[in-house]
Parts: structure tokens; C-alpha cells; sequence
């Protein structure tokens, strides 16, 4: 499995989380059937606007999406975030931080 570091996690104005990839893309991402999307205008895996699921939960299904094929994806010191309270980005950091 290789590890690619997250470029940017934004939530959108509709609530949708998005994570994007310094370099891995995942154009077949509705294969896994995780209800993920992959986003190729900005490079970017979404999640649909939370229901049941908080930002935490719906960044386990990207990462675990990623994972099943073939790619770690974590924070660094150089993710970019992007309308995500502090309190959202403390708990993505610790889910999907180098030591997670």
C-alpha cells in the first residue's frame, strides 16, 4: 500500500466533506459501493452531507475507501482545510493524522 499525504479536507457549502489527494485519484471509487464519490474536478473524494454519520465517521469511509484500493491517506503539516471548524478539524486530524 503506498501512502499519498491529503492536500486539502473542505467541507462544502452543501456539508460535504471533501478530501483530496496530493496525488492518487480514484476515478472507479463508486465501485466499492461506500458511497463515496470521486469528484475529477477537484481531485477530490466526497462524502454526502451527513445524516447518521458525523465528519468523522464519513472521513473513516474515504480513508477505508482508499485503503481497498491501495492507498493510505494521511494528514500532514501541509493539508490545507478549508471551512472546517476547529473542533471537526481536531477530530480529522486524529483519525486520519501520520500516527492514526
Amino acid at each position: 500500500m503506498i501512502t499519498d499525504p491529503i492536500a486539502r479536507v473542505e467541507i462544502d457549502p452543501e456539508g460535504r466533506l471533501h478530501v483530496q489527494p496530493a496525488y492518487a485519484s480514484f476515478p472507479f471509487a463508486y465501485r466499492e459501493a461506500m458511497e463515496v464519490a470521486w469528484e475529477p474536478s477537484s481531485g477530490s473524494l466526497r462524502s454526502p452531507a451527513p445524516r447518521e454519520w458525523g465528519y468523522g465517521r464519513w472521513l473513516q469511509q474515504i480513508l477505508a475507501l482508499a485503503a481497498e484500493q491501495g492507498v493510505r491517506l494521511v494528514v500532514t503539516p501541509a493539508t490545507e482545510w478549508s471551512n472546517v471548524p476547529e473542533g471537526v478539524r481536531l477530530e480529522l486530524q486524529s483519525i486520519a493524522g501520520p500516527d492514526a
